[in-house]
């Protein structure tokens, strides 16, 4: 099982006598870790349901899973391999009873909490205030924080009202039988540190918790594992301080200085040995990182031999940067045999906006792209429509989906009839559909309006009842088939839209999405490489449960030959051959904050600690490069209507490359020069 694993990945699988801190550099293996970890204990004797490994997003925990069952077949099935949420939820479904939520709570989205804070304040407030609003409730949230505290804590006007208003939050949720996704990790934490019972229940199922990715965890994170592990803390937390690029959204460092207070007795392991990147790239990464203070030092060595020096290229102005990339990218295909596949490029930058020059250019050199963090399958409206029906059946007091579902498609029930049902609801203490069939409300509304809210709500409740009796995919297909023509789903999209075309491809994404909850119904979860594990066999109204934490649907990216687009953030993870950091600028990596977007405020109140996560989130990117890397600058850039002067980021001089090797080769220039003139010819446009 050990083969292949160098000494300190060796050490790291065989420590399990106490708590175990695996400091993972870039590239150095820390999944082959985990998952030699997890076959080890086995090994020893641990059930394999007793092993929890926790990562933080659906696509990773699928890779984990995958690579586990490869390694030590059946019995992978049987970890739990999971999200921090995922792991939340069956908590929470579990013993959430003691902090009077049912087992059938609904997971609101992030519009639908937008929407529920509008209408705590009264619904005059704009949508961006209440993002606004969102964030702050939020920070609380991953600091521990109920309303009650928050309101303690205030330290001016501005935070009491916000308190004031996360109480009406929380009275509205507790209402709704919902919770939101930084719920998913309190909730849990708050049922194990004031229920003995619960936490004694979860101690003795987990033997071994390993966490991945420790770095981006944040304060009630922490606080969640120290009572999931109790004192026997048979923990692993792999991790890497340099790559810890979340602050903005809770994550803190401050998690990997506890570790050692907290559990005097934990092992450090370091991780130095990098399998991905050539010593040149390396070197510019360790010099990078270099400057900022160091939890537990450590310096990133490759066998892969010097390679390619790391090139800068500074460029007139967008367009130019963008041209001078596509160039490149025909450039190595030109010049190798065989030619690297479109995967094997991308093309990486800091904020979304500065895709678009890179998307043109693309798309003028018909090379095919993809931006990598686009719009979500779950967040196109017709996914949104169907999925309120799901959670309506799901928890009938989630009012937010009872007024989605209520009004897609449209039948007749008009906005002054559902206000005055929310205004008997509210009277009443009661949810929407908990209103439907109470005997007062006929007093309220004239009968036809009343007569297609009861159809609604036993439409509503004969549903729930086939979704919970509804097992394996066949029957979910059949299922769902029946209730769209039902309901006439298809013809309200092209009653919708005006183009045939735009219907056809939203309800495509519906038929799509069908088929994938069916096969969740019948058991079969698919990672990004379009490999199927099978798992138990669940009846829809289970897999309506849980629709939330399933934030996109596979869209086998690994199958698709394109260039990647892709923010820093969002390549965190990931790797390619060749590598392309653009919009290397001060004021744009390290990003300059705008003093009125508060959402990263309080980090902005630091700027020692805000300039640091910079410099790792340039290491994250440098890091991603296999075999080349270039680093990119413009003079000029657009801001708004105006042309603006850049000056190269101090990342490139902490690069401390060799000015002899940082320029572009002579030869690789006339490469790309002659792949320029071979596109304008193909195309027709005349070379001078």
């Amino acid at each position: 099982m050990s083969a292949g694993l160098n000494l300190a990945q060796l050490q790291a699988v065989r420590y399990t006598e106490g708590p175990c801190l695996v400091l993972a550099g870039a590239g150095s293996g820390k999944t082959r870790v985990i998952t030699h970890k997890i076959a080890h204990l086995i090994e020893k004797g641990l059930q394999p349901r007793r092993i929890a490994a926790i990562t933080f997003t659906n696509k990773a925990a699928a890779e984990m899973r995958e690579r586990a069952a490869g390694l030590i077949g059946r019995a992978a099935k049987d970890v739990l391999v999971c999200t921090f949420h995922a792991l939340g939820v069956r908590m929470v479904r579990e013993d959430g009873h003691v902090l009077g939520l049912k087992p059938n709570f609904s997971i609101l989205d992030a519009d639908d909490v937008a929407g529920i804070l509008k209408e705590c304040a009264g619904g005059t407030t704009d949508l961006a205030t209440a993002r606004q609003w969102q964030w702050g409730i939020s920070a609380w949230k991953n600091q521990g924080w109920d309303a009650r505290r928050a309101l303690a804590m205030a330290g001016d006007d501005h935070e009491r009202s916000l308190a004031l208003i996360m109480q009406r939050y929380e009275e509205r949720l507790a209402a709704y039988q919902s919770v939101d996704f930084d719920d998913l990790i309190g909730l849990p934490m708050r049922l194990l540190k004031g229920h003995a019972e619960v936490r004694e229940k979860w101690q003795r199922l987990l033997g071994h918790v390993l966490v991945d990715e420790y770095q981006d965890t944040n304060a009630t994170q922490y606080e969640l594992l120290k009572f999931l592990v109790g004192e026997r803390a048979r923990l692993t937390a792999v991790g890497d301080d340099d790559q810890s690029i979340y602050g903005w959204r809770g994550a803190t460092l401050d998690n990997l200085k506890k570790l050692p207070i907290d559990y005097p007795q934990l092992k450090v392991i370091k991780l130095e040995q990098n399998y991905r990147s050539t010593s040149a790239i390396l070197r510019a990464a360790n010099h990078v990182i270099g400057p900022n203070p160091k939890l537990y030092p450590k310096t990133l060595f490759s066998e892969l031999g010097e390679g390619e020096p790391v090139r800068v290229q500074d460029c007139d102005n967008e367009e130019h940067e963008a041209e001078r990339a596509v160039a490149r990218i025909q450039s190595l295909q030109a010049g190798a045999n065989p030619p690297p596949a479109w995967k094997d490029f991308a093309i990486l930058y800091r904020a979304n906006h500065q895709a678009k020059p890179f998307e043109k250019a693309l798309r003028k050199a018909n090379i095919p792209y993809k931006v990598s963090g686009g719009t979500s399958f779950f967040d196109r409206a017709e996914i949104r429509d169907l999925c309120a029906w799901f959670r309506l059946w799901a928890n009938s007091d989630d009012d937010p989906a009872f007024l989605r579902a209520v009004a897609t498609p449209r039948r007749g029930i008009g906005h002054t009839t559902l206000g005055r049902l929310g205004e008997f609801a509210a009277q009443n203490k009661l949810s929407m559909f908990g209103s439907l069939f109470n005997a007062m409300l006929a007093a309220l509304m004239p009968r036809k309006a009343l007569d297609g809210l009861l159809e609604f709500g036993r439409q509503i409740n004969d549903l729930e009842y086939r979704a919970r009796h509804t097992l394996g995919a066949e029957d979910a297909r059949r299922f769902l088939t029946d209730w769209l023509a039902d309901i006439g789903y298809e013809q309200y999209l092209y009653d919708s839209e005006d183009s045939d075309k735009v219907a056809a491809a939203r309800w495509s994404n519906v038929l799509e999405f069908c088929d994938w909850m069916a096969q969740r119904a019948g058991g079969q979860v698919e990672d990004a490489a379009g490999t199927t594990t099978q798992t138990e066999v669940k009846s829809l109204l289970e897999v309506a449960q849980n629709i939330a934490l399933l934030s996109t649907i596979s869209e086998r990216e690994k199958d698709q030959d394109m260039v990647i687009l892709s923010t820093l953030h969002a390549s965190k993870g990931l790797e390619w051959p060749h590598v392309q950091l653009v919009g290397v600028t001060e004021g744009m990596l390290p990003f300059k904050l705008d003093d009125d977007e508060g959402r990263q405020q309080k980090v902005a109140d630091d700027v020692a600690a805000r300039l640091q996560e910079e410099r790792r989130l340039m290491y994250v990117g440098i890091t991603r490069a296999q075999r080349t890397l270039v680093v990119s600058w413009t003079k000029k850039r657009k801001k708004g209507r105006e042309m603006v002067a850049c000056r190269p980021s101090r990342f490139i001089a902490e690069m401390k490359l060799d000015a002899a090797t940082m320029r572009e080769d002579p030869r690789e220039k006339l490469r790309q020069l002659r792949a320029e003139f071979a596109r304008k010819a193909q195309a027709g446009v005349p070379s001078a």
